[in-house]
């Protein structure tokens, strides 16, 4: 009994190294589609992002990098559905954020179509998403 507990413990000790190992090493990749009228299947435009290096076909990818690193995944946070928004319509656009930030999963949706969403929008604007706005 004594065996199999010390070996339980020991993998667990090795799997939580491994991650930590693997969360200083992890890497940002990540593919934004953009859709100007927020209405077509297919986005008007897409950029990709990497970091550690920066690169990418996204402009002044190493700015993006930077806020991405100060911001971390807080920046891609849904709006919670008990927040109150006012309803103040920004514009047509729509954008798509998927890919990996510091090794974890991004899938995030941004709208203009309300404070909260045009909010969300501001915080990743313009140095990730176009400014938007009503054209």
């Amino acid at each position: 009994m004594r065996a199999v507990l010390a070996l339980t413990v020991a993998c667990v000790v090795l799997v939580a190294c491994s991650a930590a190992s693997g969360a200083s090493a992890s890497s940002t990749s990540l593919r934004i589609a953009f859709w100007e009228d927020g209405t077509a299947t297919k986005p008007d435009a897409v950029w990709t992002l990497r970091c550690r290096p920066a690169g990418g076909t996204l402009s002044r990818p190493a700015r993006a990098c930077q806020k991405l690193a100060a911001g971390g995944s807080s920046l891609f946070a849904p709006i919670s559905p008990k927040v109150v928004c006012t309803e103040i319509y920004g514009g047509p656009q729509r954008a798509r954020v998927t890919g990996l930030l510091d090794g974890r999963r991004i899938w995030a949706t941004f709208s203009r179509s309300n404070g909260c969403h045009i909010a969300r929008w501001a915080r990743v604007s313009p140095w990730l998403l176009p400014p938007g706005g009503i054209t």
